[in-house]
């Protein structure tokens, strides 16, 4: 009984003060009130007072009423507010019925009621899930140039679309799945590297062989049938603490120029970087995090003696500024028009004095630069001279870029000027092509247009994404469309000759209030076709326990919030969606004959606070995108972080992940279900529905199944694409944050590819396999 009154008072005081200090931020009086009653009890109990049930089942009673009207009958929302107070409500009860004491009459009706209550939601459908079904209608042809058995670029073509015309595998036999194969790369995270060291790469399958890059810039070259290594080169990346991503999305191919057979992949003992170079016909590019771009033959892994210096190509050349480890590129270069073009990665918030953002075009077989585009000079496209330098810190784009070689254009997401939350330092150049998609002529590298999606970026919303092409059936007959989704949870359909809005574009009113010098745009734009999420409230905080809900409201209270687009500040702004993304590099799937859409949008919230810069201690800065990082030259530095509980979980409620399904031709979501479970999150295992985060892409077939791994839960999901409905799920040993593929090996049967090595940032289990799937015999 003491120990029990005890309990009470202590968790009453926390509720009261907790309480207090919120009330006087303008907040709930709940908590006040439930410390109170809990104080009540505690002292009731100390008294042998039976009195102690009925104040409890007051608050109860209260507690319920409360909860209901702040959240409905949503569980996870519901679960937490009740969950502590009804466990609580046990011992009150076993107490006073063994006691003899009559108590227990006033609080078991309450406790049932509410445990009713707080359990209904599991009976229905979550408020949160949009219920429909897309129709399996083919309407509108396909043609690729890839063969329907490979796998020849990162989005299976430069389209962008990760469409496989493979049926094999369909809704009705995806349950026969089973593991074909597994492989391990031997690159894992070392001790010497950065926190986000990351498996990220999709494998392309050309011929008989598949071909993936790992974190440290292996490229392996593995049999398609057996996983079997054929050989493998080693990039020789040195470690560097001050690069912020140690990854790699993938490699580039380029075809043979005499024949449409694809090369043979042999197998070679020897480290292939030690073999010596030979004039390459078909290629394959590998870009480095030390910024080089090395070309390579698919037979042998010998690098190609025609390109560059002996088939290696330092990326950073004419950058007006060198510092190791702040330049680099993380995904594969675009090989179209005779050219491979490549873009890259410039940290973010290290130094307002960084490398250039620039996109340069080399002649593919020579590696002879062909033209150059820098946001920061966007006339000036002519290969630059030996002794000039490319723009300070310009907008870079380092997601993957699509090309339409008929169009003759290549269309790029283009990300911030470093540094990301201060705007001081742009040229009016570099404001316009910020945040946006840029088209750019495949043999001049001009701009045919540009489409901005966020008006002076303060918030890190980079286009993070692969543009996807297909041609769409509207009202107006059929158009060139590109689509293109984003971290602030628009989806964006553009005509992709012209950069016109098929789907309307309107501006919508921001909120204002920038630092002294800076400013915030008065509107910001935002496409028929979005997830954006509703505006936080209080409600929306959210915990384990009252405990650490009750802190989240306090921090949500002390914060500045005034919805999308909050500017940064020195108090600290809650930035939602944060600059992780409802959308990241992973993008969206595309089925190109059906018009439909398959994508994975995220909730999480982050802070931005700008933290004045005479006499800070920035001793612990630049580790990474998250925490402190200095802006060296400038006069804030920034902290930008996930908005966690003291548990670390998000502050606010779940669901964060979703599967959602969207018919192109109307512009309109069709369903929407949580995605991902808990099991990975907790050491307890427990594999609950929340919808949790991820990071990765899904793939679509052509019989209607989408592959998709990202969840912080290391699974491989098969989803229907008609409805959403899971029809299958494979456990991974590692985190499975990359993007899958599809290909035929040489016996005809499709097969399904997962890298598992996990993501540093989002802390799923590090590994180093590459995981293939198969139908059961």
């Amino acid at each position: 009984m003491i120990i029990l009154s005890v309990l009470f008072f202590i968790i009453g005081l926390a509720l009261l003060i907790g309480g207090a200090w919120l009330i006087a931020l303008g907040g709930s009086l709940y908590y006040c009130f439930a410390g109170v009653a809990f104080i009540a009890v505690s002292l009731l109990l100390r008294n042998r007072n039976a009195l102690a049930n009925l104040v409890y089942a007051i608050l109860l009673m209260a507690t319920l009423i409360w909860s209901v009207l702040e959240s409905g009958l949503s569980w996870w929302p519901l679960a937490t507010r009740m969950g502590l107070f009804l466990i609580l409500a046990i011992p009150l009860l076993l107490i006073a019925f063994f006691k003899h004491r009559q108590g227990w009459i006033f609080l078991l009706p309450a406790w049932i009621a509410a445990s009713a209550t707080t359990l209904s939601p599991l009976m229905v459908t979550s408020p949160t899930t949009v219920e429909g079904e897309l129709p399996r209608v083919v309407s509108a042809p396909f043609a690729s140039d890839v063969n329907e058995s490979d796998w020849n670029a990162y989005g299976r073509s430069n389209l962008g679309q990760r469409f496989s015309p493979l049926a094999n595998i369909t809704p009705e036999n995806v349950d026969q799945l089973q593991l074909a194969w597994q492989y391990q790369t031997g690159d894992k995270k070392g001790p010497k590297d950065v926190g986000e060291t990351t498996y990220e790469a999709t494998p392309l399958k050309i011929g008989n062989a598949l071909y993936l890059c790992t974190p440290h810039n292996w490229l392996i070259a593995l049999d398609a049938d057996t996983g079997e290594e054929q050989w493998v080169y080693d990039a020789k990346v040195p470690a560097d603490s001050q690069r912020q991503h140690q990854t790699c999305r993938g490699v580039s191919y380029l075809p043979p120029s005499d024949s449409k057979q694809p090369p043979l992949v042999e197998t070679v003992s020897t480290p292939s970087e030690n073999l010596s170079t030979l004039q390459c016909d078909a290629q394959l590019f590998l870009p480095t995090s030390d910024a080089r771009l090395i070309a390579v033959d698919p037979s042998t892994g010998a690098r190609c003696a025609n390109f560059a210096e002996n088939g290696e190509l330092d990326l950073m050349h004419n950058m007006p500024f060198k510092q190791s480890g702040y330049y680099y590129s993380t995904s594969p270069p675009l090989v179209a028009g005779g050219v491979v073009i490549v873009a890259g990665s410039v940290n973010d918030n290290y130094d307002i004095n960084s490398p250039s953002g620039v996109i340069r075009a080399y002649d593919v077989k020579t590696g002879e630069l062909v033209w150059n585009w820098d946001s920061g000079k966007p006339n000036k496209t002519a290969p630059i001279g030996e002794d000039e330098v490319y723009a300070t810190s310009s907008p870079n784009s380092w997601s993957v870029a699509s090309a339409d070689e008929e169009l003759g254009l290549a269309y790029f997401p283009m990300g911030n000027r470093t540094p990301d939350q201060l705007g001081a330092y742009r040229s009016p150049a570099e404001e316009k092509y910020a945040t946006s998609v840029v088209a750019l002529s495949l043999k001049t590298g001009q701009v045919a247009w540009v489409q901005q999606f966020v008006h002076h970026d303060l918030w890190d919303m980079d286009t993070p994404a692969q543009p996807s092409l297909l041609d769409l059936e509207t009202d107006t007959g059929k158009q060139p469309a590109l689509v293109i989704p984003t971290k602030q949870g628009d989806i964006y359909v553009l005509n992709r000759a012209t950069g016109k809005p098929i789907l309307p574009i309107t501006e919508e009113a921001a909120p204002q209030g920038a630092i002294p010098g800076d400013y915030t745009a008065q509107t910001q734009p935002t496409s028929a076709l979005s997830f954006k999420p509703e505006k936080l409230t209080e409600s929306d905080m959210w915990g384990a326990t009252p405990l650490d809900q009750l802190i989240c409201r306090i921090n949500f209270k002390q914060l500045r919030y005034e919805g999308r687009y909050t500017p940064p500040s020195e108090e600290g702004s809650i930035i939602f969606p944060g600059n992780f993304g409802v959308f990241n590099w992973g993008s969206i799937a595309i089925d190109p004959k059906r018009q439909q859409l398959f994508g994975m949008p995220l909730y999480l919230a982050f802070t931005s606070t700008l933290v004045p810069k005479e006499g800070a201690d920035l001793s612990g800065s630049n580790t990474g995108e998250q925490g402190v990082n200095s802006n060296e030259g400038a006069d804030y530095a920034v902290d930008l972080k996930p908005f966690l509980s003291p548990l670390g979980i998000p502050c606010q409620q779940p669901p964060w992940g979703y599967v959602a399904g969207v018919n192109l031709n109307k512009g309109e979501t069709a369903w929407k279900h949580k995605n991902g479970t808990i099991e990975d999150m907790t050491p307890l295992k427990l594999p609950i529905e929340m919808g949790v985060p991820g990071i990765g892409g899904p793939i679509i077939t052509d019989s209607g199944i989408v592959f998709m791994a990202a969840t912080v839960d290391n699974y491989l999901r098969a989803y229907n694409l008609a409805n959403g409905d899971e029809l299958w799920k494979a456990r991974l040993p590692a985190g499975g944050q990359a993007t899958p593929m599809t290909y035929l090996n040489s016996k005809g049967e499709q097969m399904v590819v997962q890298v598992a090595g996990g993501h540093g940032s989002i802390g799923t289990k590090i590994g180093d396999y590459v995981m293939a799937y198969k139908l059961k015999k």
